[in-house]
């Protein structure tokens, strides 16, 4: 027991949150989880320390009715602490840990996958020519789209790409 305080004394839990990257919320739930679970092992040792045993000597000298306090003696003597099966709950919550951790298996998986992509881009972005050495060719190459709506702009006879003026303003001289 001495060993486990001092390696709970010992962990840095500040540091081991910021260093995993925890949510606020997943953090909280952690401090609050830590806060009843030291509060739990106060309790149980301050229990630990009271005396457990039952001085009927001095209940027989104060109460008159011996009876029952023979019958609270014998009833305690009799007393069997009820035993749990927590094998059920151990396996639920085994299940939920399987279940959590593949799950953040798959959001390692998609978090690399997409990671691949952004590095893709950037990389793409830092080999790219600038803009300003760009032929109209090249763009209409690289998005067809564009030459699309320009072309049916054209045979519809626009000249002028809608909403120019007002975001650019005229550049007529006349």
């Amino acid at each position: 027991m001495a060993t486990q305080k001092a390696a709970s004394a010992a962990v840095d839990f500040a540091r081991i949150y910021s260093s995993l990257g925890l949510g606020k919320e997943t953090i909280a739930s952690l401090q609050a989880f830590r806060k009843r679970h030291l509060d739990a092992q106060r309790l149980n040792a301050q229990y630990a320390s009271q005396p457990t045993t039952l001085d009927f000597a001095h209940y027989r000298a104060v109460i008159k009715n011996k009876a029952i306090v023979d019958e609270a003696e014998k009833l305690l003597g009799e007393f069997k602490p009820v035993t749990y099966d927590v094998n059920a709950q151990i396996k639920a919550i085994e299940a939920f840990e399987a279940k959590a951790v593949a799950k953040a298996q798959e959001t390692e998986a998609k978090i690399d996958v997409e990671l691949k992509e952004l590095q893709a881009t950037l990389a793409n972005i830092e080999e790219a020519r600038p803009f300003d050495e760009l032929t109209t060719e090249e763009v209409g190459r690289a998005h067809p789209r564009i030459v699309e709506a320009v072309e049916t702009m054209l045979k519809k006879g626009k000249w002028t790409v809608p909403g120019y003026k007002e975001k650019f303003g005229d550049l007529n001289l006349m």
